[in-house]
């Protein structure tokens, strides 16, 4: 197997800064890939046109797990494991673990700086954010805010964090930014494109391009969300969901949602209103649901106050 990374090496004989980007250690997850596609489309017109432009190195690497890519699933097939969970000690001695390992070790030796690239699960779509946890807020929460997304999530510390790429990144610091938007299988257009915006924002932040033909429209001012000022809506009811409202939306306080309904039976089993005051960052996009599903997510304004 092969594992492809792009280098755009520094107009100087030392790079200010070197910066990776990352995308497909879940082959469902296409966003990412289509973003990296679009970098290395810009990246490449910029050397041709301008290469005094790159006082530092970029490197892309925006197919991470091709097998997995190949068959559009999560999971590396025939092992079937998560090369997300991988990226700890000890990881075995398996084709994917032995991956993971040559992975984690090439970004450690090539970047400075490293931003991973995720999409979410075949159930729920996300405005672009990135998660940071809370341990790294302070060295994170800076360079996040030049992305152009629209919200932060500052998290606590979860023993599931300590086998993903970015913790171990983090742990070994190198300062990576974990982004999620969209959803898997799928590509948002619209998002990339803002996206790209953010990245080429952070690469003129962090010192490594330095050119005039970076995004000329404002970067967002993001949300910047603390433990308690995210809302969970979930289902009481199994059944089919239909949504009432868009990805971005502003509810208030008993607006409705959507409705849980009975298809065989013609009943409206569940109205769901929202218990709380924000902005939508996560939709539910797969109907069928179960009890106790996530619905939405909603950024509150401050501390959640049920």
């Amino acid at each position: 197997m092969e594992i492809v990374k792009q280098t755009f090496s520094s107009a100087r004989p030392k790079p200010a800064r070197r910066v990776s980007f990352l995308a497909g250690l879940h082959g469902d997850e296409l966003e990412g890939v289509y973003l990296c596609f679009l970098l290395v489309q810009y990246l490449r017109r910029l050397k041709e046109t301008e290469p005094g432009a790159f006082l530092g190195e970029v490197n892309v690497y925006p197919a991470v797990n091709p097998q997995a890519l190949c068959h559009g699933s999560r999971l590396w097939p025939f092992f079937s494991v998560d090369m997300n969970r991988l990226m700890g000690e000890p990881a075995g001695n398996s084709l994917p673990a032995g991956a993971c390992r040559e992975l984690l070790a090439d970004l450690k030796a090539c970047s400075d700086l490293a931003v991973d690239l995720h999409s979410s699960n075949q159930h729920l779509v996300e405005l672009p954010q990135i998660r940071i946890v809370k341990d790294f807020e302070k060295k994170l929460l800076p360079l996040a805010l030049q992305c152009n997304v629209d919200v932060i999530w500052v998290h606590p510390m979860a023993g599931v964090f300590e086998s993903t790429l970015g913790y171990n990144l983090n742990r070994a610091k190198v300062p990576t930014l974990v982004m999620e938007l969209g959803i898997c299988l799928r590509i948002h257009r619209d998002f990339c494109s803002q996206i790209l915006d953010g990245a080429i924002h952070l690469l003129h932040h962090a010192g490594v391009l330095n050119s005039s033909r970076r995004p000329r429209g404002e970067i967002k001012t993001p949300l910047v969300l603390k433990a308690d000022q995210v809302g969970l809506v979930q289902a009481k009811r199994a059944g089919l969901f239909a949504g009432r409202v868009k990805l971005g939306d502003r509810v208030g306080k008993g607006d409705k949602i959507g409705d849980v309904v009975d298809p065989v039976r013609g009943e409206t089993l569940e109205e769901i209103v929202s218990p709380f005051e924000g902005t939508i960052f996560t939709l539910r996009e797969l109907p069928l649901i179960y009890e106790g599903a996530p619905l939405a997510r909603v950024a509150l304004e401050g501390p959640d106050e049920r």
